[in-house]
């Protein structure tokens, strides 16, 4: 997906589209987008919040923020420790026939991408 290539336009791109359906496609990151709606938040604290492994949570914050989903940011504490915040974007979807149909015309060619 490209850097321009967002999911808060009025019509993404079908890649673009395609990269949030498959990242809210996963319950897990549904519940971590419900959990991020109320602020953001750093990796531990989350990961104790959501009862999940932190490698696990950054498994699927990856996929979320490769979507466009949510952002990630690295912060230091005040006694230098290195913190990574996550917060989610703002997004749309509009999902109807013709949304999905212009989307569809702009998806990537597979031949083009295996190259």
């Amino acid at each position: 997906m490209k850097a321009d290539d967002t999911i808060l336009t009025p019509s993404p791109s079908g890649d673009a589209l395609l990269a949030a359906l498959s990242a809210l496609s996963n319950p897990h990151r549904l519940r971590i987008l419900g959990a991020l709606s109320g602020g953001r938040e750093y990796v531990s604290r989350l990961a104790r919040r959501m009862e999940m492994s932190r490698p696990l949570l950054h498994m699927h914050l990856q996929r979320l923020e490769a979507a466009g989903l949510v952002s990630g940011t690295l912060e230091l504490s005040e006694e230098g420790k290195a913190m990574k915040y996550y917060e989610v974007t703002e997004f749309a979807l509009e999902l109807t026939p013709a949304a999905i149909a212009k989307a569809a015309k702009t998806l990537t060619d597979r031949k083009e991408v295996e190259g």
